[in-house]
Parts: C-alpha cells; sequence; structure tokens
C-alpha cells in the first residue's frame, strides 16, 4: 500500500521594505439608493474624496452614474498636485492648476461660430428607406 500526503509549500507573508504610511482617517458610505461617498487621507499627505449617485434611476435610456471628487498629493519634485473631477453622462472631466489647457479660440473663429449660431436652423432631409434587392 502506497500513502502520500498533501504537497505544499510554506510561503511567509512578504514584508516589503520601507516606511509604512498610516491611514489618519477613512470614511465610507454606501445608501440603500446607490449614492456613496468616501474620503481617505494618508500620513504622507495623499487624500482623496468622491460622492456620487444614479441619475434618473429608473428611466430607460436616461440613467446615468454620477461621480465628483477629489484627490491630492505632492509629486516627486515636492510640488503639490490637486485635481478636482466629475463624471457623468458628458464623460470625465478634470481640473488641476498643473493639467495643461487649451488654447484660446482665435477671434475669427469664435466670430464665426457665432454667426453659425446665429442663423436660423434648417430642416433636414428625411429619407425614406427602400428595401435591398439584390
Amino acid at each position: 500500500m502506497v500513502g502520500a500526503a498533501p504537497q505544499f509549500q510554506y510561503q511567509p507573508q512578504q514584508q516589503y521594505p520601507g516606511q509604512q504610511i498610516p491611514i489618519l482617517s477613512q470614511t465610507q458610505e454606501v445608501n440603500f439608493d446607490g449614492s456613496y461617498q468616501y474620503s481617505y487621507e494618508t500620513g504622507n499627505g495623499i487624500a482623496a474624496q468622491e460622492q456620487g449617485y444614479l441619475k434618473n434611476a429608473g428611466v430607460k435610456d436616461a440613467e446615468a452614474q454620477v461621480a465628483q471628487g477629489s484627490f491630492s498629493y505632492t509629486s516627486p519634485e515636492g510640488i503639490p498636485i490637486t485635481v478636482t473631477y466629475i463624471a457623468d453622462e458628458n464623460g470625465f472631466r478634470a481640473e488641476g492648476a498643473h493639467l495643461p489647457t487649451p488654447p484660446p479660440i482665435p477671434e475669427a473663429i469664435a466670430r464665426a461660430l457665432q454667426y453659425i449660431q446665429s442663423q436660423p436652423q434648417q430642416p433636414q432631409p428625411t429619407f425614406q428607406q427602400q428595401p435591398f434587392r439584390g
């Protein structure tokens, strides 16, 4: 008779050398309606907070998850970085002093856009779809 014991290799928990960063504060709340909020701050100056909810809940083709918040930290160069953001049916939009901004719209283009906007809307032609005959 041959018997065998299960084979496994013991792996101790890995320890990472370096400084352990304490969590100074942390909150989180999830509500029955799907809304939520959380925040945290660490001992090395990292902080974040966000709140969100379901917009137009139960409305077909109109529901959208909305989230807004901010986070901050110090860059490796020692520069404080703060980002505020919103995410909704219009996409993700972030703002921060360190983020690039688009150049201003040239005056001639701005005038052309104003002119186009001031013109009455033209009715769009409708086309009746024809069956394919192949």
